[in-house]
């Protein structure tokens, strides 16, 4: 291939990239206008998970270490920001200073404390868990978060309130004269998108970066990028510290939403979550994890409309997650993009063809995902001449 031919292939990709970014963006911003107060609220939810999975797959896709304990950052900002606004709301609001945004400012500043904890927390938990491989990091940071969770309900200092957890109620604010009810779920939806998009912006620029493509061949081959000179367990402390800031500021939007911070939000369960919502999603794209949370909050919205269904939950979702990776190697990202590469085949053969061109690709196509699950290797050729995509 010319290299006219690759660069206009470059352009390409990065104005459909750039064309779906944009699309996706103009429906977030017009949801709250159309959707239920109740699917506004699913929505920002959404948008907090989507940002936790991102952060965890830092770490976890990119990098190739896959965490447990998340949840002790996650969790952990959030009961820094709940323990800010109890203790020191009235001192932080500085109605003198700030007038009418004074409660956004002390939101603000406990979302920075919050995240600060999360911060100094992930800088010697990671120290000392990057010294170890596979399972092993893996049950160490678990470790970690279960002394956090520990801590937490057993209510060590009385600064937790154990089990009961803390309130978060927002007030209301006025920036430049316009009031703002911050605990109106359409306004904080929009303080959540903005957050959600700065950050989901500042991991792409992270993960495209040279430190990016350092943690992609870490990934790949540890003792081999070590050979090269590069400082594997200092880049990989790198990365664990990146993806805890993350999960941090995801846990500082996730407390005032729910409204009140526990010690369920430090459990190993909810560090399982970016987890199982990576795999479905696709960790090895950097959109996987935000899709995979699409697809597992609103499938567990959809469960719960049927009482039958909703007493079955686990088994329902544990059998989607069966097909996901029965039928689609990279999740439901992949899933997606070999949709994609389907219709492009199927719209080809009607060209090429017509229907008889069509029934053949159909044909064909059943018949690569029948190899495929017997494990075949055999392709077949599409009637139009293309080759089908999907698995």
């Amino acid at each position: 291939m010319s290299t006219e031919a690759v660069r206009e292939t470059a352009f390409e990709w990065t104005t459909g990239h750039a064309l779906a970014t944009a699309l996706v963006g103009a429906a977030l911003v017009v949801a709250p206008f159309v959707l239920p107060q109740y699917q506004v609220y699913v929505l920002t939810e959404v948008l907090v998970l989507a940002l936790f999975a991102t952060g965890f797959n830092l770490l976890y896709g990119y990098t190739g270490l896959l965490s447990f304990g998340h949840a002790m950052f996650f969790g952990g900002a959030g009961y820094g920001l709940a323990i800010v606004l109890r203790d020191t709301g009235p001192a932080l609001g500085m109605p003198g200073t700030f007038g009418g945004a004074a409660p956004l400012v002390g939101l603000a500043v406990a979302a920075v404390v919050g995240i600060a904890f999360a911060v100094l927390l992930a800088i010697p938990v990671g120290y000392l868990s990057v010294r170890l491989e596979e399972i092993y990091f893996a049950m160490i940071t678990l470790s970690f978060s279960m002394a956090l969770y520990t801590l937490a309900l057993k209510n060590v200092g009385q600064i937790t309130n154990g089990s009961d957890g803390i309130t978060v109620i927002l007030g209301r604010a006025s920036l430049f004269g316009m009031p703002l009810v911050l605990y109106d779920r359409t306004t904080y939806y929009f303080l959540v998108l903005v957050v959600f998009a700065l950050s989901m912006y500042a991991l792409w620029r992270v993960v495209n970066s040279p430190f990016g493509m350092v943690c992609k061949a870490i990934r790949e081959n540890p003792e081999r990028t070590a050979a090269l000179g590069v400082d594997v367990k200092r880049h990989r402390w790198i990365a664990f510290v990146l993806s805890a800031v993350f999960s941090a500021i995801a846990g500082v939007l996730i407390v005032p939403l729910h409204s009140v911070v526990a010690p369920e939000l430090v459990n190993w369960t909810t560090s399982a979550e970016p987890v199982i919502i990576t795999v479905f999603g696709g960790p090895f794209a950097f959109a996987g994890p935000a899709l995979g949370t699409v697809a597992f909050r609103y499938l567990r919205w959809a469960v719960t409309q049927s009482p039958l269904l909703e007493a079955h939950w686990q088994l329902v979702f544990g059998t989607l997650v069966l097909v996901v990776v029965l039928f689609f190697k990279q999740g439901v990202y992949g899933g997606v993009a070999a949709l994609g590469d389907w219709l492009a085949g199927l719209s080809a053969s009607y060209r090429n063809d017509g229907a008889s061109g069509v029934a053949a690709f159909v044909r064909t196509s059943v018949g690569n995902a029948a190899d495929s699950l017997r494990g075949g290797t055999q392709q077949r050729s599409t009637g139009g001449g293309s080759k089908e995509g999907s698995q």
